[in-house]
């Protein structure tokens, strides 16, 4: 995979996903243009929307899970102009997901919710971080029965699948690779700029 690509699914012409490789030599221009686009996005399908909620998903208790955590807690460190919801101190995960989406929708009026999550892909997907339209399903990969969350998303790809369980990759994985995917994220999340009214 080249370091940054787009492709629309086959289902689906709409859907367009767009892809960043992840390392500590990832250009500049790549995680800029990403910014750019999810910018575009937002400001061309959600005219009306005030508050922009970054949902980050997962666990601090093994590696393979930590990604969303480890986002939401840089993304603070960062104080970006938007609502963390999920860190490595006060994560959201599987137990207390459905409450912080009521609490969302609570707080806020029409939000738009873009989610985080960490995910297993192909060998080749590894270390690539994808944003793309429409909701994820967090838990999927260890069949859990989950709400699906967010306007839009990001996924790292932490993994890959083998002949082992499922739950044995998130605890096999590397967390040097779960460092660089929370960074490229954080990277293209502080670059999103929106209209002084989007921010609160």
């Amino acid at each position: 995979m080249c370091p940054f690509y787009y492709e629309k699914e086959k289902k689906n012409e709409e859907a367009i996903s767009y892809y960043v490789k992840s390392n500590e030599k990832t250009e500049e221009k790549d995680s800029e243009l990403l910014a750019f686009n999810i910018r575009e996005i937002i400001h061309q399908s959600s005219p009306e929307v005030h508050d922009i909620v970054f949902l980050c998903i997962g666990s601090d208790r093994n590696v393979g899970d930590s990604l969303g955590p480890l986002v939401g807690t840089m993304l603070k460190e960062h104080q970006v102009p938007f609502r963390v919801y999920g860190t490595l101190e006060e994560p959201v995960h599987a137990f207390n997901l459905k409450g912080i989406l009521k609490e969302i929708n609570k707080q806020f009026k029409k939000p738009l919710v873009i989610s985080i999550d960490a995910s297993i892909g192909t060998k080749e997907q590894v270390g690539h971080v994808m944003f793309k339209e429409g909701p994820l399903t967090p838990g999927k990969a260890l069949e859990k029965m989950l709400p699906e969350v967010g306007d839009y998303h990001f996924v790292g790809f932490v993994n890959y699948i083998d002949p082992l369980p499922t739950s044995q990759f998130l605890n096999d994985t590397r967390l040097y690779t779960v460092m660089n995917l929370a960074k490229t994220i954080v990277k293209v999340i502080t670059k999103i700029r929106v209209n002084d009214d989007k921010e609160r």
